[in-house]
């Protein structure tokens, strides 16, 4: 048995000395490097191995058009970037001779320069190849440094052409081109892990990948001079999140590569595998602190669409070499556990010292960031560590040009006109059909005529509060008079119109609606790609068919027939109100509105915290997740998240970390203890996002200023937050509303849960906040400070309630849907003279 355990290790020393002795630089059986517009051919030695850069004209398909400009900048002539090929109308380069039924490398090198009479900074153009588009209005940016676009092509045959393609008035340019061959192993990942929705599934094969990022963490820097594809790896420096909990390791060790695992040196250099970023702990934290725990995060913008994320390991941080004991940890992408189980590396590995990737596809609903977390295995790993050596983003590209011949046109002229006559002919029968239905509606449709005010639909009283089925947790089905039929929302949305789609989520498509009996609605459907699934679906269902309150959207029904998820939802006509902070042509709205709007998504929360048998907690509060109606009043959104708090004698609830990055709260994301400090957290965040009118995440601002919250933060600490206000309201706010909303701020976002306010107390000095703003009484600076306990004078009939006392919005009558206005506990100033 002793000699048995001790063959991984004799056969892992054996591998390394042989992958050693044996590593070879990368030579493509086919491989073609041309310098465009160059006059002779360039050698860059440095390459390894050395590349030879031919002339372009062999290429070419016909140069009557183009011209080769000379870069005045660059002295240099054996410079691969002296020249390049410019031209204002389309311009084609054929490669022949190329391994069909293969994947290809092919690089598009750009640098920019101003030559007379042409400016290659402004050219506007497309490149197309292999009928894909690769580039669609793509413009180069100024800088000294070239722009590289990799992609990985497809070829069924052996000839493979690139299209450049200028834009009215424009010109298009490109300065040189590799195409070869790729390593067999590169892109064997035929069904990559799915991110998010399990039934996602994108077979690489004959798909186009355009590389997004190339990161080895924690560093070096890879330039094609020392990598074994001639790629470049940069730092992981401007993505990753707050590094302070995490070290750079680095050894100098020879690895083992097994190839017929598809580990090889082209996959990534030793120098991705020799370095890796871990989790920087002590055994003095867990002493102290035995369930504490810490995320490692990487965030990284990309556009929608499918993304392949490749994640490179190689476990270089285990003292043993001991497969029995190897690193179990866990691996996040976008919020959700990227594996079934938590990543054990002895299951990826034979040898010590083996590096492996694993690739993961996700489908990104909209732009927004990918965000790649590793945190330790507390019950079923001896060793208390996490770490990730490299990660790849590509995009999957499935823009697509077609050729049209006449033939083919002809025939579609002929079909347009059958469809037409089709189509005419079904709206006849449909306007028939639809006053046919108004005249005679049948039992079932008459059931369904919902109405946002339906008793029943999405109530709670004081018997229902008694009794057991206020748990959230019930099957959906339960109550009966929640569902609505497929066919009557179907006729609500003209069959889900797209010229009636308002928005789209995270769980799929949001389209406006009108039931039969004239309620407006919002219908949100699921998406066979959403990144949430029947889990978010029940929840929604489970909470808002519980609970009601005029601050928090109300749920009118939903259908599940035929495998659809769909959900149906009182109609907000103004939308989200992030549409009216940035990114959009709404109206700005004004400081007294913005806190108002404040005020009324806090009312909604502390519904939610106080206003129910157990607590409710939102998970994901966010701009987007607060919802404007007429008058701009505001409701809480968005329930697919939320989760019961804990239980009478419990502090926290443990859950896996789930929200939206930027708004998480940081304790929940580090321990996974989840509490209702942390929407706490969040609703802090979206007070900066009101005042600042900015995203909480901004990858494009200097790196201090690319999280909204710390940047803030540290101007509060200045005592200058009038400097990163919107400039739309300078001059707007009063001085002591603007220093009692930031006091606000600063406190829900507190490190610790502890520290930071329950959500009455922010409501409470939020409703000041505005008493403030409209009073403008003449004050010292420091009355307004958070720093004395007695927030008010001792005046008559004005009095702070404590946090717990539940607002006369969670009314104890028989209908918990009245409400009153002018509620006495949150009202701080009863006296129109304020204090």
């Amino acid at each position: 048995m002793e000699a048995f355990r001790r063959t991984p290790l004799l056969l892992s020393l054996l591998l390394s000395l042989l992958s050693t002795a044996t590593a070879t630089s990368f030579i493509p059986n086919i491989s073609i490097y041309i310098d465009c517009g160059a006059k002779d051919p360039i050698t860059l030695s440095k390459d390894s191995p050395p590349r030879i850069f031919n002339v372009d004209d062999s290429y070419l398909q016909s140069d009557k058009n183009t011209l080769s400009l000379s870069n005045p900048n660059n002295s240099s002539s054996g410079s691969l970037y002296s020249t390049a090929r410019v031209s204002s109308s389309s311009f084609t380069y054929k490669f022949n001779n190329m391994d069909p039924n293969t994947f290809n490398v092919l690089r598009l090198h750009f640098l920019p320069f101003s030559a007379p009479s042409y400016e290659l900074s402004t050219a506007k153009f497309s490149v197309h190849a292999l009928n894909y588009i690769l580039l669609d209005n793509f413009t180069v940016a100024d800088t000294a440094s070239p722009t590289i676009k990799e992609f990985f092509l497809w070829t069924e045959s052996s000839d493979m052409e690139v299209q450049f393609i200028p834009q009215s008035n424009s010109i298009a340019f490109v300065s040189a081109i590799e195409a070869f061959i790729a390593p067999q192993e590169m892109l064997n990942s035929s069904n990559p892990k799915p991110i998010g929705d399990p039934t996602l599934s994108v077979d690489l094969v004959k798909q186009v990948l355009e590389t997004v990022y190339r990161v080895n963490m924690p560093g070096p820097l890879i330039t094609p001079h020392n990598d074994t594809l001639w790629r470049t790896w940069v730092t992981d420096d401007p993505y990753i999140y707050s590094a302070d909990g995490s070290k750079k390791t680095s050894v100098s060790t020879s690895l083992t590569y097994v190839p017929s695992q598809g580990s090889s040196e082209e996959i990534a250099p030793p120098t991705v595998y020799n370095t890796a970023r871990s989790m920087n702990l002590s055994e003095v934290q867990f002493i102290s602190n035995p369930g504490f725990n810490i995320n490692i995060t990487w965030s990284f913008s990309v556009d929608s669409g499918y993304h392949l994320i490749r994640l490179h390991f190689c476990d270089i941080i285990s003292e043993t070499n001991s497969l029995d004991q190897g690193l179990v940890f866990t691996v996040y992408i976008m919020n959700y556990s990227a594996l079934t189980n938590n990543l054990r590396i002895s299951d990826y590995t034979t040898y010590s010292q083996e590096p492996f990737y694993i690739d993961f596809i996700a489908h990104v609903m909209s732009a927004q960031n990918i965000t790649v977390s590793i945190s330790m295995d507390r019950t079923d790993s001896k060793i208390r560590n996490a770490f990730l050596n490299g990660l790849e983003i590509f995009k999957v590209n499935n823009l697509t040009t077609k050729k049209n011949h006449p033939a083919v046109i002809l025939g579609a002229t002929i079909g347009g006109v059958i469809v037409i006559a089709l189509i005419l002919s079904c709206i006849v029968v449909v306007s028939i059909k639809k006053r046919h239905q108004k005249r005679t509606p049948d039992v079932k449709e008459t059931h369904l005529l919902w109405s946002p005010m339906t008793r029943g639909v999405n109530s709670i009283d004081n018997s229902s509060k008694s009794g057991g089925a206020t748990t959230i947790g019930a099957s959906p089905r339960v109550d009966l008079g929640l569902l609505i039929s497929l066919a009557q929302i179907k006729m609500a949305t003209d069959n889900f119109d797209e010229k009636n789609q308002i928005g789209v989520g995270g769980f799929g498509k949001v389209y406006k609606g009108v039931l039969s009996n004239g309620v407006k609605v919002a219908v949100k459907r699921a998406s066979s790609r959403s990144q949430q699934g029947f889990p978010e679906f029940q929840t929604e269902i489970e909470v808002l068919s519980q609970i009601r309150h005029r601050h928090l959207v109300s749920l009118i029904g939903y259908c599940d027939e035929r495998s659809e998820m769909i959900l149906v939802y009182e109609y907000m006509e103004k939308g989200p109100l992030r549409n009216y902070l940035y990114g959009n042509e709404s109206p700005s709205l004004s400081w007294k509105q913005r806190l108002e709007i404040c005020i009324e998504a806090a009312k909604g929360l502390h519904y939610l915290h106080t206003g129910y048998s157990q607590t409710i907690i939102h998970r994901d509060v966010k701009s987007t997740n607060i919802l404007l109606g007429e008058g701009y009043s505001a409701k809480v959104s968005d329930f697919g998240l939320s989760k019961l708090g804990a239980s009478i004698g419990e502090t926290h609830v443990s859950t896996a970390v789930k929200g939206t990055f930027g708004y998480l709260d940081p304790e929940y994301f580090k321990t996974q203890k989840l509490t209702d400090k942390s929407d706490v957290y969040s609703f802090g965040v979206t007070l900066l996002e009101v005042l600042c009118a900015r995203p909480v995440i901004d990858q494009s601002l200097a790196r201090e200023e690319i999280n909204l919250a710390e940047w803030a933060l540290m101007w509060l600490s200045q005592g200058q937050l009038e400097k990163i206000i919107d400039p739309r309201l300078v001059g707007e706010i009063n001085e002591n509303s603007l220093r009692k909303f930031g006091e606000i701020a600063e406190k829900c976002l507190q490190e610790y849960g502890m520290d930071r306010p329950a959500i009455g107390d922010v409501l409470w000095n939020l409703e000041y906040c505005l008493q403030l703003q409209e009073t403008e009484v003449r004050r010292e600076p420091y009355e307004d400070s958070g720093t004395s306990e007695a927030h008010f004078p001792a005046v008559p009939f004005v009095r702070r309630m404590p946090s717990s006392v539940v607002s006369h919005e969670t009314a104890t009558s028989g209908d918990s849907r009245s409400d009153i206005t002018n509620s006495n506990v949150f009202s701080q100033l009863i006296s129109g003279e304020g204090r």
